[in-house]
């Protein structure tokens, strides 16, 4: 079962997606961490730097995002000579200071670090995503697993292809009709006319078109057909989702609920979650528990059996306990919204076909989530490597700021004397 709760108290909307009755996942961008990934910019060259290869670029925010020579592709949104199958040029011949170049968010800002962003645009619909500039390009979803489907859609793609524009078919489009794609298509080409307008009219450097706002990306990457239910205390937003999920064929338009008892939140203990969520220690039903730490470079997840002694053999007990802690870490992964390099210190098993069953439940449970994640395999010392893309700011960066105490260690030092 699973359930979306959507309030829009306080003037905002939050978005709650809850499967199984527990909290999944937590869509609530506004404040100072609002999501930047997506969105389209006009910049200036602040600064090249030779020695990495790269330059810092005015896009109007706090800090300067970065821009890697190699995310510079495509012509047709900043004058490089750039011969295909070429090296990649250096970074001082393909752009100069105070040079104007339109970007897009591939990272978000981390700590002290900027936005990364890249010259090679996409604008993302429900079910293609459109590559300007990338002429030729198609490619299908690689959780689109069935050979038969990707044939099908493959071929569609060919049938509904772009002059001097790229096509990605997203998973959400498995199983969809030829005219359900095309709409979509039409609609994100009068996006990027849109788009190419406010390129040209647009003076000075900003933000020129964004998607990330927590409403479109209810509509395009977590509504599908296997929702259960939409509750929501707003009736204008119950009639809005109906009206857009009418229009791309999607059943949930007849399974939107408005309820205006109360606060939605508090009625289904979403507060009380996301505290838990804050939180490194993580109770595990069998007794055991998992320790979640961030740090700047990674995430070390530590799984512990606490109470746990299992009623059978050690084998079987360390193998049931594991199996327990990986449903739970993706969960806690996608809920917490972690990103990048993963390590997770598993109870360790001496056989290896154990280790196989456990990895493949590890990957079983990631397919739930909607960004790309993967499972990298054992290091030699036995600890368990993951990659998340980085999609917006982490749960805790939106609901949490550094203690003026300590620093954010939490600890305080003892008086020295």
């Amino acid at each position: 079962m699973k359930e979306i709760v959507i309030t829009t108290e306080d003037h905002r909307m939050r978005a709650a997606v809850l499967e199984e009755g527990r909290l999944a996942e937590v869509l609530d961008d506004s404040g100072r961490e609002s999501r930047l990934a997506g969105n389209i910019y006009k910049g200036k060259v602040s600064n090249i730097v030779t020695g990495i290869q790269a330059a810092f670029i005015d896009i109007g925010l706090e800090k300067n995002a970065f821009l890697y020579a190699g995310d510079i592709v495509n012509p047709e949104y900043v004058q490089v000579q750039n011969v295909p199958g070429s090296p990649v040029p250096s970074i001082e011949s393909l752009l100069k200071e105070g040079q104007e170049v339109i970007v897009q968010v591939t990272r978000e800002a981390v700590g002290n670090k900027g936005a990364r962003v890249t010259t090679n645009l996409s604008l993302p619909g429900r079910f293609v995503v459109l590559l300007p500039g990338n002429r030729g390009y198609l490619g299908i979803s690689r959780k689109i697993t069935e050979e038969t489907e990707r044939e099908r859609l493959n071929q569609l793609a060919q049938n509904l292809s772009i002059e001097n524009a790229g096509l990605i078919v997203r998973t959400m489009a498995e199983g969809v009709a030829e005219k359900e794609l095309a709409d979509d298509i039409e609609k994100i080409l009068e996006i990027n006319q849109t788009l190419t307008e406010r390129i040209k009219s647009k003076s000075g450097k900003g933000l020129i078109y964004s998607s990330s706002d927590p409403l479109s990306r209810l509509l395009r990457e977590t509504i599908d057909e296997e929702v259960t239910r939409v509750i929501t205390d707003d009736g204008e937003m119950a009639e809005l989702l109906r009206t857009k999920l009418r229009e791309v064929r999607c059943s949930v338009s007849g399974k939107i609920w408005t309820d205006f008892k109360g606060n939605l939140f508090e009625r289904y203990h979403i507060g009380d979650e996301i505290l838990k969520a804050l939180k490194p220690k993580v109770p595990l039903e069998s007794g055991g528990y998992l320790v979640i730490e961030q740090t700047e470079a990674l995430t070390a997840i530590d799984v512990n059996s606490g109470k746990y002694t299992g009623e059978s053999s050690l084998q079987h007990t360390l193998l049931s306990l594991n199996m327990e802690a990986a449903s739970e870490i993706s969960r806690q992964i996608r809920l917490r919204n972690l990103s990048g390099i993963i390590i997770v210190d598993f109870i360790d098993m001496e056989q290896n076909e154990d280790w196989n069953q456990l990895l493949e439940m590890l990957e079983k449970s990631f397919k739930q989530d909607k960004v790309k994640c993967k499972v990298v395999g054992r290091t030699r010392l036995g600890l368990v490597e993951v990659t998340r893309k980085k999609e917006g700011q982490t749960l805790a960066a939106r609901n949490t700021e550094k203690c003026r105490e300590c620093g954010g260690k939490g600890w305080h030092e003892r008086r020295i004397n």
